[in-house]
Protein backbone atom coordinates (compact mmCIF):
# COMPACT_ATOMS: atom_id res chain seq x y z
CA UNK A 1 0.00 0.00 0.00
CA UNK A 2 2.55 2.35 0.49
CA UNK A 3 4.21 2.23 -2.80
CA UNK A 4 1.47 2.95 -4.16
CA UNK A 5 0.61 6.38 -1.18
CA UNK A 6 3.37 8.62 -3.56
CA UNK A 7 1.91 8.49 -6.76
CA UNK A 8 -1.64 8.97 -5.33
CA UNK A 9 -0.54 11.94 -3.76
CA UNK A 10 1.25 13.14 -7.24
CA UNK A 11 -2.16 12.29 -9.18
CA UNK A 12 -3.98 14.52 -6.40
CA UNK A 13 -1.72 17.55 -6.44
CA UNK A 14 -1.71 17.57 -10.41
CA UNK A 15 -5.13 17.27 -10.50
CA UNK A 16 -5.31 20.42 -7.85
CA UNK A 17 -2.99 22.14 -9.80
CA UNK A 18 -5.51 21.97 -12.98
CA UNK A 19 -8.23 22.83 -11.22
CA UNK A 20 -6.19 25.68 -9.92
CA UNK A 21 -5.08 26.79 -13.08
CA UNK A 22 -8.23 26.29 -14.52
CA UNK A 23 -10.15 28.43 -12.21
CA UNK A 24 -8.10 31.20 -12.07
CA UNK A 25 -7.49 31.83 -15.89
CA UNK A 26 -9.59 34.75 -17.30
CA UNK A 27 -12.66 33.71 -19.66
CA UNK A 28 -12.50 36.11 -22.54
CA UNK A 29 -16.53 36.44 -23.54
CA UNK A 30 -17.09 38.17 -27.54
CA UNK A 31 -18.42 41.45 -27.12
CA UNK A 32 -19.28 43.92 -29.35
CA UNK A 33 -18.30 47.88 -29.75
CA UNK A 34 -20.68 50.07 -28.06
CA UNK A 35 -20.95 51.74 -31.35
CA UNK A 36 -20.50 50.15 -35.41
CA UNK A 37 -16.91 52.02 -36.63
CA UNK A 38 -17.94 54.76 -39.72
CA UNK A 39 -17.70 53.04 -42.75
CA UNK A 40 -16.26 55.21 -45.96
CA UNK A 41 -19.16 55.57 -48.64
CA UNK A 42 -16.43 55.74 -51.42
CA UNK A 43 -15.20 52.88 -53.44
CA UNK A 44 -11.63 55.00 -52.94
CA UNK A 45 -11.11 56.47 -50.36
CA UNK A 46 -8.55 58.69 -47.93
CA UNK A 47 -9.54 58.72 -44.03
CA UNK A 48 -8.07 61.22 -42.04
CA UNK A 49 -9.11 62.99 -38.98
CA UNK A 50 -10.77 66.56 -38.70
CA UNK A 51 -11.02 69.07 -36.15
CA UNK A 52 -14.07 71.12 -36.15
CA UNK A 53 -13.83 74.92 -35.77
CA UNK A 54 -15.35 77.83 -36.28
CA UNK A 55 -16.15 79.50 -40.18
CA UNK A 56 -13.42 82.52 -39.53
CA UNK A 57 -10.90 80.28 -37.54
CA UNK A 58 -10.71 80.04 -34.01
CA UNK A 59 -9.13 83.85 -33.21
CA UNK A 60 -6.93 84.03 -29.83
CA UNK A 61 -7.47 87.21 -28.26
CA UNK A 62 -5.03 89.13 -26.17
CA UNK A 63 -4.40 92.70 -25.18
CA UNK A 64 -2.24 95.45 -26.35
CA UNK A 65 -1.31 96.68 -23.11
CA UNK A 66 -0.44 94.82 -20.08
CA UNK A 67 -2.49 95.19 -16.62
CA UNK A 68 -4.65 93.67 -14.19
CA UNK A 69 -7.88 92.70 -15.12
CA UNK A 70 -10.90 94.59 -13.41
CA UNK A 71 -13.74 93.83 -15.15
CA UNK A 72 -15.00 90.79 -17.41
CA UNK A 73 -18.01 91.82 -19.92
CA UNK A 74 -18.80 88.12 -21.57
CA UNK A 75 -19.37 84.89 -20.70
CA UNK A 76 -18.80 81.29 -22.23
CA UNK A 77 -21.50 80.67 -24.89
CA UNK A 78 -22.52 84.57 -25.82
CA UNK A 79 -22.91 86.30 -28.92
CA UNK A 80 -20.98 89.36 -29.07
CA UNK A 81 -21.18 92.01 -32.03
CA UNK A 82 -18.22 93.82 -33.59
CA UNK A 83 -16.62 96.58 -31.41
CA UNK A 84 -18.84 94.89 -28.18
CA UNK A 85 -16.55 95.07 -25.30
CA UNK A 86 -14.63 91.87 -23.89
CA UNK A 87 -12.59 93.00 -20.84
CA UNK A 88 -11.07 96.03 -19.51
CA UNK A 89 -7.72 95.93 -17.57
CA UNK A 90 -7.47 98.48 -14.35
CA UNK A 91 -6.89 102.20 -16.15
CA UNK A 92 -6.56 104.18 -12.34
CA UNK A 93 -2.87 105.01 -13.38
CA UNK A 94 -3.70 106.00 -17.18
CA UNK A 95 -6.62 108.19 -15.62
CA UNK A 96 -4.17 109.88 -13.08
CA UNK A 97 -1.72 110.60 -15.79
CA UNK A 98 -4.65 111.91 -18.19
CA UNK A 99 -5.75 114.08 -15.45
CA UNK A 100 -1.31 115.71 -15.15
CA UNK A 101 -1.90 115.77 -18.78
CA UNK A 102 -4.72 118.11 -19.00
CA UNK A 103 -3.48 120.12 -16.72
CA UNK A 104 -0.16 120.62 -18.46
CA UNK A 105 -2.48 121.43 -21.14
CA UNK A 106 -4.02 124.17 -19.91
CA UNK A 107 -1.05 125.69 -18.27
CA UNK A 108 0.18 126.01 -22.13
CA UNK A 109 -3.17 127.33 -23.47
CA UNK A 110 -2.80 130.24 -20.93
CA UNK A 111 0.73 130.73 -21.38
CA UNK A 112 -0.53 130.89 -25.16
CA UNK A 113 -2.93 133.85 -23.76
CA UNK A 114 -0.25 135.13 -21.99
CA UNK A 115 2.45 135.52 -25.19
CA UNK A 116 -0.75 136.97 -27.07
CA UNK A 117 -1.52 139.50 -25.21
CA UNK A 118 2.40 140.48 -24.88
CA UNK A 119 2.58 140.21 -28.78
CA UNK A 120 -0.36 142.80 -28.93
CA UNK A 121 0.89 145.32 -26.62
CA UNK A 122 4.52 145.68 -28.23
CA UNK A 123 2.38 145.89 -31.55
CA UNK A 124 0.80 148.79 -30.29
CA UNK A 125 3.76 150.30 -28.93
CA UNK A 126 5.79 149.69 -32.18
CA UNK A 127 2.43 150.82 -34.05
CA UNK A 128 2.66 154.42 -31.81
CA UNK A 129 5.96 155.01 -32.58
CA UNK A 130 6.14 154.69 -36.38
CA UNK A 131 2.93 156.86 -35.94
CA UNK A 132 4.98 159.34 -35.05
CA UNK A 133 7.30 162.16 -36.81
CA UNK A 134 11.14 161.26 -36.94
CA UNK A 135 12.04 163.50 -35.10
CA UNK A 136 10.31 163.06 -31.78
CA UNK A 137 11.87 159.82 -31.25
CA UNK A 138 14.54 157.77 -32.55
CA UNK A 139 15.49 154.96 -35.13
CA UNK A 140 16.80 152.73 -32.08
CA UNK A 141 13.68 153.17 -30.25
CA UNK A 142 11.77 152.14 -33.32
CA UNK A 143 14.28 149.67 -34.05
CA UNK A 144 14.06 148.19 -30.52
CA UNK A 145 10.29 147.84 -30.71
CA UNK A 146 10.40 146.11 -33.93
CA UNK A 147 12.71 143.75 -32.13
CA UNK A 148 10.10 143.57 -29.47
CA UNK A 149 7.36 142.25 -31.65
CA UNK A 150 9.94 139.74 -33.37
CA UNK A 151 10.75 138.44 -30.08
CA UNK A 152 7.14 138.31 -28.97
CA UNK A 153 5.84 136.45 -32.26
CA UNK A 154 8.03 133.73 -31.58
CA UNK A 155 7.62 133.25 -28.29
CA UNK A 156 3.91 133.01 -29.27
CA UNK A 157 4.92 130.38 -31.89
CA UNK A 158 7.02 128.56 -29.11
CA UNK A 159 3.72 128.37 -26.90
CA UNK A 160 1.28 127.43 -29.76
CA UNK A 161 3.60 124.60 -30.12
CA UNK A 162 3.85 123.73 -27.00
CA UNK A 163 -0.08 123.73 -26.73
CA UNK A 164 0.14 121.05 -29.73
CA UNK A 165 2.56 118.84 -28.10
CA UNK A 166 0.25 118.73 -24.78
CA UNK A 167 -2.64 118.42 -27.29
CA UNK A 168 -0.85 115.29 -28.29
CA UNK A 169 0.23 113.75 -25.03
CA UNK A 170 -3.42 114.26 -23.96
CA UNK A 171 -4.51 112.31 -27.07
CA UNK A 172 -1.85 109.38 -26.33
CA UNK A 173 -3.13 108.07 -23.07
CA UNK A 174 -6.80 108.81 -24.02
CA UNK A 175 -5.76 106.04 -26.66
CA UNK A 176 -4.08 103.93 -23.79
CA UNK A 177 -7.40 103.92 -22.14
CA UNK A 178 -9.55 103.28 -24.96
CA UNK A 179 -6.86 100.33 -25.82
CA UNK A 180 -7.38 99.09 -22.22
CA UNK A 181 -11.15 97.55 -23.25
CA UNK A 182 -10.46 94.91 -25.58
CA UNK A 183 -13.41 94.84 -28.15
CA UNK A 184 -14.77 91.75 -30.34
CA UNK A 185 -12.74 92.18 -33.87
CA UNK A 186 -15.58 90.22 -35.83
CA UNK A 187 -19.76 88.98 -35.02
CA UNK A 188 -18.96 86.07 -33.42
CA UNK A 189 -19.33 83.60 -29.74
CA UNK A 190 -17.05 83.30 -27.17
CA UNK A 191 -15.81 79.65 -27.22
CA UNK A 192 -13.32 79.82 -24.29
CA UNK A 193 -12.41 82.28 -21.41
CA UNK A 194 -8.97 81.88 -20.15
CA UNK A 195 -8.47 85.27 -17.58
CA UNK A 196 -10.27 86.32 -14.84
CA UNK A 197 -10.81 89.42 -12.66
CA UNK A 198 -7.84 90.57 -10.73
CA UNK A 199 -5.51 88.20 -13.00
CA UNK A 200 -2.27 89.80 -14.85
CA UNK A 201 -3.00 90.09 -18.64
CA UNK A 202 0.53 89.83 -20.29
CA UNK A 203 0.98 92.21 -23.77
CA UNK A 204 2.62 88.74 -25.17
CA UNK A 205 1.67 85.87 -26.94
CA UNK A 206 0.48 83.12 -24.43
CA UNK A 207 0.12 79.76 -24.32
CA UNK A 208 -3.28 79.46 -23.90
CA UNK A 209 -5.20 82.38 -25.83
CA UNK A 210 -7.21 85.17 -22.78
CA UNK A 211 -10.37 84.39 -24.57
CA UNK A 212 -10.89 82.25 -28.18
CA UNK A 213 -14.12 83.67 -30.11
CA UNK A 214 -15.12 82.33 -33.44
CA UNK A 215 -17.54 83.11 -35.96
CA UNK A 216 -21.10 82.35 -36.68
CA UNK A 217 -21.85 79.19 -37.64
CA UNK A 218 -21.81 77.40 -40.31
CA UNK A 219 -19.12 75.75 -38.84
CA UNK A 220 -16.13 74.43 -40.53
CA UNK A 221 -13.36 71.32 -39.98
CA UNK A 222 -9.71 71.28 -40.59
CA UNK A 223 -8.98 67.71 -41.92
CA UNK A 224 -5.17 66.66 -41.44
CA UNK A 225 -4.97 64.92 -44.95
CA UNK A 226 -0.79 62.97 -44.12
CA UNK A 227 1.47 63.86 -46.77
CA UNK A 228 1.89 60.53 -48.12
CA UNK A 229 -1.85 60.49 -49.13
CA UNK A 230 -2.05 64.72 -49.93
CA UNK A 231 -1.78 63.98 -53.79
CA UNK A 232 -5.20 61.25 -53.77
CA UNK A 233 -6.99 65.09 -52.65
CA UNK A 234 -8.65 66.79 -55.22
CA UNK A 235 -9.78 70.28 -54.79
CA UNK A 236 -14.11 69.97 -54.88
CA UNK A 237 -13.78 66.09 -54.13
CA UNK A 238 -16.85 64.22 -52.07
CA UNK A 239 -16.50 64.29 -48.65
CA UNK A 240 -18.04 63.12 -45.48
CA UNK A 241 -17.72 63.30 -41.91
CA UNK A 242 -19.02 60.80 -38.71
CA UNK A 243 -19.58 61.89 -35.33
CA UNK A 244 -17.07 60.38 -32.80
CA UNK A 245 -19.36 57.64 -30.84
CA UNK A 246 -22.18 57.21 -33.54
CA UNK A 247 -21.14 56.73 -36.78
CA UNK A 248 -24.87 57.16 -37.84
CA UNK A 249 -24.79 60.82 -37.09
CA UNK A 250 -22.80 61.70 -40.15
CA UNK A 251 -22.88 64.96 -43.04
CA UNK A 252 -21.49 65.54 -46.17
CA UNK A 253 -18.76 68.62 -46.41
CA UNK A 254 -18.41 71.04 -48.55
CA UNK A 255 -14.89 71.83 -50.29
CA UNK A 256 -13.63 75.18 -49.17
CA UNK A 257 -9.69 75.23 -49.63
CA UNK A 258 -6.28 74.01 -48.91
CA UNK A 259 -3.92 75.38 -46.97
CA UNK A 260 -0.80 74.80 -48.64
CA UNK A 261 1.63 74.54 -46.31
CA UNK A 262 2.14 71.56 -45.58
CA UNK A 263 3.10 71.17 -41.15
CA UNK A 264 3.98 68.99 -38.47
CA UNK A 265 0.93 66.74 -37.72
CA UNK A 266 -0.42 67.56 -34.17
CA UNK A 267 -3.58 66.00 -33.50
CA UNK A 268 -3.07 61.79 -32.97
CA UNK A 269 -5.37 59.52 -33.45
CA UNK A 270 -4.12 56.65 -30.84
CA UNK A 271 -3.48 54.51 -33.52
CA UNK A 272 -0.07 52.10 -32.24
CA UNK A 273 1.15 52.30 -36.06
CA UNK A 274 0.85 56.16 -36.06
CA UNK A 275 4.04 58.37 -36.84
CA UNK A 276 4.17 61.43 -34.45
CA UNK A 277 6.81 63.00 -37.13
CA UNK A 278 4.07 62.80 -40.47
CA UNK A 279 3.77 66.28 -41.70
CA UNK A 280 -0.06 66.75 -42.75
CA UNK A 281 -1.89 68.58 -45.47
CA UNK A 282 -4.68 70.76 -44.02
CA UNK A 283 -8.22 70.94 -45.73
CA UNK A 284 -10.80 73.38 -44.86
CA UNK A 285 -14.34 72.21 -45.50
CA UNK A 286 -17.73 73.88 -44.51
CA UNK A 287 -20.26 71.16 -42.67
CA UNK A 288 -23.72 70.76 -44.33
CA UNK A 289 -25.30 69.91 -41.93
CA UNK A 290 -26.05 72.39 -38.80
CA UNK A 291 -28.30 70.53 -36.49
CA UNK A 292 -25.64 67.77 -35.43
CA UNK A 293 -24.87 68.25 -31.78
CA UNK A 294 -21.37 69.44 -32.93
CA UNK A 295 -19.07 71.68 -30.55
CA UNK A 296 -15.60 73.79 -31.49
CA UNK A 297 -12.56 71.46 -31.16
CA UNK A 298 -14.75 68.37 -31.44
CA UNK A 299 -12.88 65.51 -33.36
CA UNK A 300 -14.82 63.89 -36.40
CA UNK A 301 -13.64 60.96 -38.53
CA UNK A 302 -13.47 62.08 -42.39
CA UNK A 303 -13.48 60.08 -45.76
CA UNK A 304 -12.89 61.81 -49.02
CA UNK A 305 -13.22 60.96 -52.30
CA UNK A 306 -9.55 59.70 -54.01
CA UNK A 307 -8.61 60.75 -57.05
CA UNK A 308 -6.92 58.16 -59.17
CA UNK A 309 -3.14 58.29 -59.63
CA UNK A 310 -1.86 61.04 -62.04
CA UNK A 311 -0.54 59.57 -65.87
CA UNK A 312 3.48 59.07 -65.57
CA UNK A 313 5.58 59.51 -68.26
CA UNK A 314 7.46 57.31 -70.01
Amino acid sequence: MKRFLLPIIGILAALWAAYSVARTTPRRHKTSPPAPPPVSDFSRTVAAVGLVEANSENIAIGTPLSGVVSRIFVSVGQSVKTGDPLFVLDMRQLQADLAVRRSNLAAQRSAVHVARARLDDVQRSLDFAEGLDSRAISVEETTRRRSAVETAKAQLEEAETQVSAAQAQVRSVETEIERSTVRAPLDGEVLQIKVHVGEYAPAAVTATPLILLGGPRPLNVRVDVDEHEAWRVQPGASATAHVRGDAGLKTSLQFVRFEPFVVPKKSLTGDSTERVDTRVLQVIYRIDRQDLPLFVGQQMDVFIQAGSAPATRS
